[in-house]
């Protein structure tokens, strides 16, 4: 089949929510993302991939597949934007890479989203130049949600600024509380800053100087510190640090999860009388285990942005590139960008 070369003039379908996906980025395209794709239009009548990326393979992939031909559409793009190459100057240089081309799909408004699977310094970078802040945003934040005892929390920011300033912190917690209350349905949202203790007198500079900010934002309900600790605890819905923080506090949620995953996997088969017990407790296990995965909750959204793009882990499989797509919906019809902009416009 032979795709017809995108034209912005008529694809905006009224009451669809539009998606502009990098079909190159991460280290399963496109043969997962094509996947996902396919799986997220099954579920769902009101959302439109826009696969982003060389051609051939994308068609090749799709020919795997019954799916709704008027829920996809290939926009052809020739470059790929690896992941070893300086973000600013790929974004400038590869016009006509996947990720930039679905960049522009967002900014022009023919798509309501983006999302990615590649390089995460071209998407955080692109983002910003390509599609552009909000007014009065300082800093646009990664925002991803992360499982935990009572149900899940946003940790922000989780790899967009490491060195961020108190006033940024201040917006990212106005952001956050937004997004939790919109996406999550928790109202007034409980908001903490990662510390390494619960005194207020408590951390480095940065943190010292954001408390008595935090403390005294109306916009927000602010509890005070938390420690690493009590994050999987789920005692605040609203996690604030900045970008460097927030990384490690990710990826060692995402390392310890899988570890304890396959130990609990290998202790199940040591004997007969434990393969016994792993098969009556399979069901429930499965339930428990699934809840504490990352990839049931989709990519990190980049907060802040005049429309919606969203970076997920470069090892994503369908599943979370499907979730990941079904979470732009729920971001349009939360008019989430709409909201930040209030809250931001607040204080100017």
């Amino acid at each position: 089949m032979r795709y017809r070369q995108f034209t912005a003039d008529n694809r905006k379908e009224k009451n669809m929510v539009n998606v502009a996906l990098d079909a190159m980025g991460g280290d399963n395209a496109p043969a997962a993302i094509v996947q996902g794709a396919v799986e997220a239009v099954a579920e769902r009548n009101d959302v439109k991939v826009f696969l982003v990326g060389k051609e051939e393979l994308i068609t090749e992939e799709l020919s795997r597949y019954e799916y709704k031909k008027d829920q996809i559409e290939i926009i052809p793009a020739d470059e790929v934007i690896e992941m070893a190459e300086p973000p600013v100057m790929a974004i400038r240089r590869k016009k006509n890479s996947s990720i930039v081309r679905a960049l522009q799909l967002v900014k022009e408004g023919t798509c309501d989203a983006f999302v990615s699977a590649g390089s995460s310094g071209a998407v955080l970078v692109g983002g910003q130049l390509v599609v552009g802040r909000i007014k009065g945003v300082e800093r646009p934040p990664l925002a991803p949600l992360i499982p935990t005892a009572t149900g899940v929390s946003l940790l922000i920011d989780c790899g967009a600024n490491v060195d961020a300033r108190p006033s940024h912190l201040v917006q990212f917690a106005k952001m956050g509380s937004v997004y939790m209350e919109a996406v999550a349905g928790i109202a007034n949202p409980k908001v903490a800053i990662v510390n390494i203790g619960a005194e207020e007198e408590k951390g480095n500079a940065l943190v010292k100087e954001t408390f008595p900010l935090l403390k005294n934002t109306p916009e927000i309900h602010f509890i005070g510190s938390i420690e690493a600790r009590d994050i999987p605890k789920g005692y605040a819905d609203v996690i604030v640090c900045e970008a460097f923080v927030g990384n490690v506090i990710l990826k060692l949620y995402e390392g310890v999860g899988a570890t304890l995953i396959h130990k609990v996997k290998e202790a199940m088969m040591t004997s007969l009388r434990s393969k016994l017990g792993a098969f009556l407790v399979k069901p429930a296990l499965k339930r428990c285990l699934k809840a504490f995965d990352l990839e049931e909750y989709g990519g990190a959204p980049l907060l802040g942005l005049k429309g919606l793009v969203v970076k997920t882990h470069g090892s994503s499989k369908a599943g979370e590139i499907k979730n990941t797509i079904l979470q732009c919906v729920t971001f349009k019809e939360q008019n989430i960008n709409e909201k930040i902009k209030n809250i931001i416009a607040a204080d100017e």
